[in-house]
């Protein structure tokens, strides 16, 4: 198979004509596709914009496999959609990744779509067994684990994609590969959701790299500013008002075209990344509003007081050192060595 470009340093961060915009849903996006005899995983399958992803993929013939930590939760949060399989998983807990990743591999089924969806935001300082920060531990390292671990299934499919469900709050903090988990510095809440998801993407373009010559490509994604989700659930209102997702009058703020967006909406971009033909020939590429995002070259820095959703990825996202460095600090801390081959 033909090797294509990489992302390194945003190579490819520019609009491709998506036909779809700000305003699409998932339901727009997923018509006319067919995904007959196809498997897909979605982490966080169970909640806000997960659940409106498994329905679309659904609806166009997939077979969904939705790891949970809270099983009988997701259960009843996905019920009446067909084709739905859950499994118990925990992001945090490595013997409970490779648990879920051997229960699926006995399966013996190719898979399709890997759409590592779930997240925690802004939480207060929590670390898991390993001493690893949460935000980091759920956000990344937990499914570079989950991806390693399903490489197998994912080669198989002959033409696989992974969707790594990212954030605009990246642009709120750089990277920090000599302290990841907060051991030298203070704990800071925005700093560590920002870390993660900038590696989010970090990981998406380092994937791309390694992984298209086996025919698998990789995304990473914005899906907007929702409060309909289950990520918010560590935040106050005060908080999330900050961040302009209230209008005065205290209901919800929607104005997709300004980044606010309701569940169905802020599904859109991933699943455009899972399905669409014309990402075909491209991958390890930042999206958003459910098209390929431009590169962010203006992005002066995070200021809260004056808070604005910039379009676009950072370039420090898609810078390829960084990219190479958590590569391997991510295979040092979860000690896998993920190779792709």
């Amino acid at each position: 198979m033909e090797t294509k470009a990489n992302n390194y340093y945003g190579a490819l961060q520019q609009p491709i004509g998506s036909g779809f915009d700000a305003a699409s849903t998932a339901m727009d996006v997923i018509k006319g596709i067919d995904l007959s005899g196809k498997t897909a995983i979605v982490t966080g399958g169970y909640a806000g914009i997960g659940v409106e992803t498994v329905k679309a993929l659904v609806a166009a013939g997939a077979a969904v496999y939705v790891p949970a930590r809270n099983p009988e939760k997701a259960t009843k949060n996905l019920t009446g959609i067909p084709n739905v399989t859950v499994l118990e998983m925990d992001l945090m807990d490595p013997a409970s990744i490779n648990a879920f990743a051997d229960q699926f591999l006995a399966l013996h089924k190719p898979l399709h779509l890997l759409i590592n969806n779930a997240g925690v935001m802004l939480t207060p300082l929590r670390r898991d067994a390993r001493g690893y920060e949460s935000q980091f531990s759920t956000n990344h390292l937990g499914h570079f684990q989950l991806t390693a671990r399903l490489w197998p299934a994912l080669k198989n499919a002959n033409g696989a994609r992974v969707v790594n469900v990212s954030s605009w709050g990246h642009h709120m903090a750089p990277l920090d590969l000599d302290d990841p988990n907060f051991e030298h510095q203070p704990y800071d809440p925005s700093a560590a959701y920002a870390r993660a998801k900038t590696a989010n993407i970090l990981f998406t373009v380092e994937l791309d790299k390694r992984a298209q010559a086996a025919g698998i490509r990789s995304y990473s994604l914005h899906p907007g500013a929702i409060a309909g989700t289950d990520l918010g659930r560590d935040l106050s209102h005060e908080t999330l008002s900050a961040f302009g997702i209230y209008n005065e009058d205290g209901s919800f703020r929607h104005d997709p075209y300004n980044g606010y967006k309701n569940l169905e909406e802020g599904a859109s971009t991933t699943v455009w990344c899972a399905t669409s033909p014309k990402l075909a020939n491209i991958g390890g590429v930042y999206c958003d509003d459910t098209e390929v995002a431009p590169l962010d070259k203006e992005w002066k820095g995070y200021n809260p007081e004056k808070f604005v959703m910039t379009k676009g990825v950072t370039p420090e996202a898609v810078d390829a050192e960084n990219a190479q460095k958590l590569w391997a600090l991510s295979e040092q801390l979860t000690g896998i060595k993920f190779a792709v081959e």
